[in-house]
């Protein structure tokens, strides 16, 4: 919702200033239809170019967080607490069965209570990775740490790879707006035989060029990438709160030692407070016994 009042707030500020001014927009509504063409083509056509096809779905994904907004909640990071919370607990009661929740999670019935989280793979896949490393006793913590601080970086290099798809994109629409506008000039000097008011329309066509790529750039384009960066680094912390309960795991903290770190460690604006997390755990043991 913000953002779509960020967008009426830029058109009604911009557009409204001009008209105030005494500018008319039959000349920006004649150009605009040619400028936009030359000036929205010639970017669509330099990112096609510079991505491949991957990259361009992911990046049209993420187009919509920016109104969307992060993807984990408040209740998502208490429902991965408490997640944790019981494989944790039972790996330590039944190292056997914890197996078949691991290795099958699409059929395990501690997972399938949260389906959000079992729908992201990746959080799946960090989980079960870490503590099946576990069982086969690869669980120096630190180098558990080390490897899945690894992880998430190439992964979060990955996910932003959108976001700076799109910064590149508007640090040229200026470039490609100064394109369109010579081309406008290269037309008007064609006519530099007319009547002043005929160049003048002609000038300030050309002119429009040169706007709508700065317009677009630093108004639209520049601010979608830095959301896209924004959303995407705040949804990184759900995968660091993974980390911080599984490290401390392995250090044989107690369980709900383990648990707390992972709350301390969790966004302030999505952090569960400590009695809404131990009535959380208390249905989840309720639920067990």
């Amino acid at each position: 919702m913000i953002g779509i009042i960020g967008i009426v707030v830029i058109f009604v500020m911009v557009f409204g200033g001009y008209l105030a001014a005494g500018g008319k927009m039959g000349i920006i509504f004649k150009a605009l239809p040619f400028e936009i063409t030359m000036i929205g083509g010639a970017a669509l056509g330099a990112f096609l170019i510079s991505n491949d096809f991957s990259a361009i779905k992911q990046t049209a994904r993420d187009m919509g967080r920016v109104f969307k907004g992060p993807k984990w909640a408040h209740e998502d990071y208490k429902d991965l607490l408490c997640l944790l919370f019981e494989l944790i607990r039972l790996a330590r009661q039944n190292p056997v069965a914890i197996e078949e929740h691991i290795e099958a999670p699409d059929e395990s019935s501690i997972f399938s209570k949260y389906p959000k989280i079992l729908k992201d793979r990746e959080a799946i896949a960090l989980i079960c990775d870490t503590m099946r490393s576990a069982s086969m006793n690869y669980d120096d913590p630190h180098q558990v740490e080390e490897v899945l601080e690894k992880r998430m970086e190439a992964n979060m290099h990955h996910a932003l790879h959108s976001s700076h798809a799109l910064q590149t994109v508007a640090d040229g629409l200026p470039a490609l707006g100064i394109v369109a506008a010579v081309l406008g000039i290269i037309k008007t000097m064609g006519s530099i035989d007319q009547p002043p008011e005929v160049l003048g329309k002609l000038i300030g066509g050309a002119l429009v060029g040169t706007f709508l790529g700065v317009f677009l750039a630093y108004c639209f384009v520049g601010p979608f990438a830095a959301k896209v960066k924004t959303v995407t680094e705040e949804d990184g912390h759900f995968y660091q709160l993974i980390r911080e309960v599984l490290v401390a795991n392995l250090h044989a903290h107690a369980t709900n030692i383990c648990i707390e770190v992972g709350r301390q460690n969790t966004p302030s604006h999505c952090r569960p407070s400590f009695s809404e997390l131990e009535e959380a755990l208390k249905s989840v043991k309720q639920g067990a016994a």
